[in-house]
């Protein structure tokens, strides 16, 4: 069946074509600020979300944050080779998408898409509150005014993002940098340290940990496993996003996955390392990581230069989804799965529709949510975990059909991976389901059925205009314009003018109200026009309402009945004026004529613009 493609050839007013030069792609340093934000800020909350769960097993169970941390790391490992793999068989981008489009089918590869989509929002709903929350926390005045801030955070990373991914990754060096360095500073300070240097952050604020231990059983170790895995979000980004890259572009992304994956697994195992060191416990109210800090390095300026990163980092975060879903909604629309405008690059390669969907729906969400990051972290990497295990499962398939040198051993090695991630999946869906994941089991399928109604309405139009076949020869009918009219004046002799040359017959129209005034204008119009003789009817059309569309509206119904064969259209004269503000002063008659004629008509419409000198 003959579908519509997406092909960014008619570029809407306001954008340029694609730029095909490299200064605004992304080298393998700036890809990894832009795109590897999100799994850079995890270590934030990975490593307490292990510790949060251990402790329901009091202080033995939290013995057991390194092996849980190495479980994660090699599940890191997997998917960071994976997704090297990923980047290197889809250099076009798209991620766990492209890989299941492929090898899995189209529903697995919208069930893909979908769950990266809902990742993507979320990301930015929880990373900008959560950056808001680290904020409201060092400042408690601003507590009440957080959705504001929340939605300041926002429109300025979206702006930011609007002015190109380069350029946005420019603007996040620093920070990534200040944030990965201070991370590395505190390990690298704490192993050499025997005891904690300070616990002033902690003092005063109630353990967390369990008084009546239970036993630490599988089922607990599965659950902190999935729990950490959150530290994992964002490590498909890159993969997504691989044409945003400089040329070649396949070896700076594979650069930058192995890159973030170093960088992350030498943060997290780190940390882990100084928990257990300093036999550290969670507690109400105060971060595992600003525990740390103060037992590594002390309640000094150290300490709070690390809380400043985290929670500027923490709302930058939400920078890998500006890189990452564009691309995606771009691959979407080339399919025929999302609308053909997210297929559209303006200026400085910014998919700049895709850009704005995500900044509008998450800011919809931030409403939602009032600002607050716990009603978000509930639904957060419900869906990465989903995107994960299909591309993994769809690497396994890819590697049984291309074969090639020790394909047996990769294609092991993410069979692993699809089994982990998939045992992740489901717990993690499990155990967050009444806390708010029930609504992301319920939005992945409602995206899906979504994705193929598009698709349907594609080959739908697809089929009626014919697409993929040789239409008929055109040829030449009689054609008839139709000019409104309401006064006479320089505007409608150009009118006039330019529809002589449009077709073989012009007619001005003018709509006549039953109001003595309207009637007295009217028979004033019809005696300068007699007089003014241009060579063209006027025609009078009676309307008992004050409408002014529906009645040309009608008249090029009957014409069309009339005179059968004959091609019309209605040319609507209007100024342009020299001032932007100006604007405001038009009577926006056009525009009402314009959407009678072509809700009701399936007439031709002509805007003619009259520039004002």
């Amino acid at each position: 069946m003959p579908v519509l493609t997406a092909e960014p050839d008619a570029v809407p007013a306001g954008e340029e074509p694609p730029d095909t030069g490299e200064p605004h792609r992304l080298t393998a340093i700036t890809g990894l600020a832009a795109l590897s934000l999100d799994a850079m800020a995890s270590v934030a909350y990975g490593p307490e979300a292990i510790v949060l769960v251990l402790a329901g097993a009091g202080a033995h169970g939290l013995g057991f944050t390194m092996p849980v941390t190495l479980a994660i790391t090699a599940l890191l490992a997997v998917l960071v080779a994976s997704y090297r793999q990923v980047i290197a068989a889809f250099p076009d981008g798209g991620g766990s998408y492209a890989v299941a489009r492929t090898h899995l089918g189209a529903r697995t590869s919208l069930v893909a898409a979908a769950s990266l989509v809902l990742d993507y929002v979320l990301n930015v709903a929880v990373a900008v509150t959560a950056g808001v929350a680290a904020l409201t926390s060092a400042f408690p005045a601003l507590y009440d005014d957080r959705l504001w801030l929340c939605l300041v955070v926002l429109a300025l990373i979206t702006g930011v993002n609007l002015r190109g991914i380069a350029e946005s990754a420019r603007v996040f060096i620093v920070p990534t940098a200040v944030f990965v360095g201070s991370v590395l500073v505190l390990v690298a300070v704490g192993l050499f340290r025997s005891h904690p240097v300070s616990t002033v952050t902690a003092a005063g604020h109630a353990s967390v940990v369990a008084d009546n231990a239970s036993a630490v059983g599988a089922l607990l170790l599965l659950k902190a496993f999935a729990s950490g895995c959150a530290a994992l979000t964002g490590v498909e980004a890159i993969a997504n996003a691989v044409p945003s890259f400089r040329v070649p572009q396949v070896r700076r992304a594979q650069r930058a996955e192995v890159a973030l994956g170093a960088v992350l697994a030498l943060m997290l195992i780190g940390l882990s390392v100084l928990i257990g060191r300093f036999h550290l416990q969670p507690v109400e109210g105060v971060t595992v990581l600003a525990q740390l800090a103060d037992a590594s390095l002390g309640h000094n300026g150290a300490f709070y230069v690390i809380q400043f990163a985290t929670m500027i980092l923490l709302a930058l975060s939400a920078n890998t989804s500006f890189g990452g879903l564009p691309v995606l909604l771009k691959l979407l629309a080339r399919d025929n799965y999302a609308p053909h405008v997210f297929a559209l690059k303006a200026d400085r390669q910014v998919h700049r529709h895709g850009v704005l969907a995500l900044a509008v729906v998450s800011a919809a969400l931030l409403v939602f949510s009032g600002g607050d990051t716990n009603t978000l972290v509930p639904m957060f990497a419900v869906g990465v975990f989903v995107g994960f295990t299909i591309a993994q499962t769809g690497m396994v398939r890819h590697w049984r059909r291309v074969r090639g040198r020790r394909w047996r051993e990769k294609a092991l090695l993410n069979g692993f991976g699809a089994l982990l991630t998939g045992v992740a999946t489901v717990v993690v869906t499990a155990s967050k389901f009444e806390e708010g994941a029930w609504l992301i089991v319920i939005a992945l399928p409602v995206l899906v059925v979504a994705f193929e109604t598009v698709h349907r309405a594609y080959g739908r139009i697809g089929e009626r205009l014919g697409l993929g076949r040789i239409p008929q020869a055109p040829h030449r009918e009689r054609s008839l314009v139709v000019v409104p009219v309401s006064s006479l004046s320089r505007l409608t002799s150009e009118a006039l003018t330019a529809a002589g040359s449009l077709g073989d017959e012009v007619r001005a129209v003018t709509v006549g109200y039953p109001d003595p005034e309207d009637r007295a204008h009217l028979c004033a119009l019809e005696r300068a026009w007699a007089e003014w003789d241009p060579g063209v009817e006027l025609v009078r059309l009676a309307s008992e309402r004050r409408s002014l569309g529906r009645p040309i509206a009608a008249y090029v119904r009957e014409v069309a009945a009339t005179e059968p064969g004959t091609r019309i259209t209605v040319l609507i004269p209007e100024t342009e004026p020299e001032r932007l503000w100006q604007r405001l002063l038009q009577n926006q008659r056009g525009a009402v004529v314009a959407h009678a004629v072509r809700r009701e008509t399936d007439a031709v419409i002509c805007r003619l613009r009259f520039r004002l000198p």
